[in-house]
């Protein structure tokens, strides 16, 4: 799963969830005093029960499985209330975080089902269709159909569908947006590179780039280079080949630091150039296997 850049909106999520929950139920019949700066306004108790039930279920926020559990029974008791959302959204993204990407898939779609804009479960289904399709699944097709429907409806809907409390600073608003169409884009590349379209995909790993500059995600770094070396495009490749390794370089050991090393001396040993930072490359002491 997409775990570093996943770790922002989770925060960002805590943010929105944390604002709501302090907000009592409005009376009922009684209009919101103070609108949203944009996007849709946060879910709203219509009774002092249903906020406290909510409040008692939500308590639960560290823990998924017991999260989903009370969700479902608040859900079962307020079959009506608004709230049911914002549960189900921070169990979802409590399995993203414990990667277990089916319970995460399962909650993403309990969340569409109340709310088909979402744009945080449509990047978070969508995500799992990518990333745990396999050429050998016999819905392979369905599946990354559904995914790239998905992530091209969340980038739709980013402006006008995500939760807003009142208050909340522009930039944190603007940023949050940015990692969600950040998100959608490297969902759309992740797909279009199993399909084998690495020109297509290319153009969206960029667009995930471009949609959140200010923290660049190094799985999409490592995507964008490995298309472009599919495609030949080697001296290109290699300089975001490096970006990874540097990117990486507090991670030593993971897979994602390990297989942005292994791409980036396959592609030095191609081109006759230099990993970054003149550090010799690793495939000098320890050849890696190549694509």
């Amino acid at each position: 799963m997409k775990q570093a850049a996943m770790l922002v909106v989770i925060l960002a999520l805590a943010t929105l969830v944390s604002a709501q929950t302090q907000t009592p139920p409005a009376p009922a019949g009684t209009a919101a005093t103070t609108a949203p700066p944009q996007g849709k306004r946060p879910p709203q108790a219509k009774t002092q029960p249903e906020f406290d039930a909510y409040k008692v279920a939500a308590a639960n926020a560290n823990d998924p499985a017991a999260l989903e559990k009370g969700a479902d029974d608040f859900a079962a008791k307020f079959p009506d209330s608004e709230l049911r959302i914002l549960l189900y959204r921070t169990a979802m993204h409590g399995y993203q975080s414990g990667n277990n990407p089916d319970k995460m898939m399962e909650m993403g779609r309990k969340v569409l089902k109340l709310d088909p804009d979402d744009p945080e479960a449509l990047v978070g289904v969508a995500q799992v269709l990518a990333e745990r399709t396999r050429e050998t699944d016999l819905d392979k097709d369905q599946r990354l159909d559904e995914g790239t429907k998905l992530a091209l409806h969340a980038v739709e809907t980013t402006d006008t569908d995500i939760t807003v409390p009142p208050g909340t600073p522009q930039d944190k608003v603007d940023a949050y947006k940015g990692f969600l169409r950040s998100s959608a884009y490297y969902v759309l590349g992740t797909i279009q590179y199993t399909r084998e379209k690495y020109s297509d995909a290319e153009g969206y790993f960029h667009k995930s780039l471009d949609a959140f500059p200010s923290q660049p995600d190094p799985l999409a770094v490592l995507r964008l280079a490995l298309s472009l070396d599919k495609q030949e495009k080697y001296a290109e490749a290699l300089k975001y080949a490096n970006q990874a390794v540097q990117m990486t370089e507090g991670s030593q050991g993971t897979t994602l630091a390990t297989l942005s090393r292994n791409e980036r001396d396959r592609l030095v040993q191609l081109t006759g150039g230099a990993p970054a930072a003149g550090k010799p490359p690793a495939s000098a002491q320890n050849p890696a296997p190549k694509n």
